[in-house]
């Protein structure tokens, strides 16, 4: 099968923002807009902020490797490069992580470099890279499962 893009549309605060964070932070290309919504070009996925000045962030999170994930949250895997150039560019920008860039899984097949942070309505992103992308939807045991 053919890897065909995502669509995901969410909630925003503010357009501008949006389109300041996702384009010149992320360097997602704008598509259409309108006054309600922006397309972006995210990785090669349709991104859409969609204006909703009373949405609310969830402030829902899991454990995963001694880390609070936060729920909901979305992304995309990249490159290792791509990766730590989008880590260095995050952090040159002075946006906060939640989770900063690092290792989880270090030694199991699922190892993933990976980090959190907000867009400006407070939407969680996860981005990751795998060394070997087959390892992507891996399924070898965690260690605390180990023990049981």
């Amino acid at each position: 099968m053919t890897l065909r893009p995502f669509h995901l549309a969410f909630p925003v605060h503010d357009l501008s923002a949006s389109r300041a964070f996702y384009a010149d932070v992320l360097g997602c290309a704008e598509g259409r807009s309108s006054d309600e919504w922006i397309d972006f070009d995210f990785f090669g996925h349709q991104l859409v902020a969609h204006l909703d000045p009373a949405a609310k962030p969830v402030a829902v999170e899991n454990a995963v490797d001694g880390h609070h994930v936060p729920v909901p949250h979305f992304g995309i895997v990249l490159t290792p490069r791509d990766w730590n150039e989008l880590a260095a560019r995050v952090a040159a920008a002075g946006v906060a992580f939640g989770i900063a860039p690092h290792t989880r899984f270090k030694g199991l097949a699922g190892e993933q470099s990976t980090m959190f942070f907000r867009d400006p309505s407070g939407n969680a992103l996860e981005f990751k890279a795998f060394a070997d992308d087959a390892m992507v939807f891996a399924t070898d045991v965690f260690p605390e499962e180990q023990a049981a």
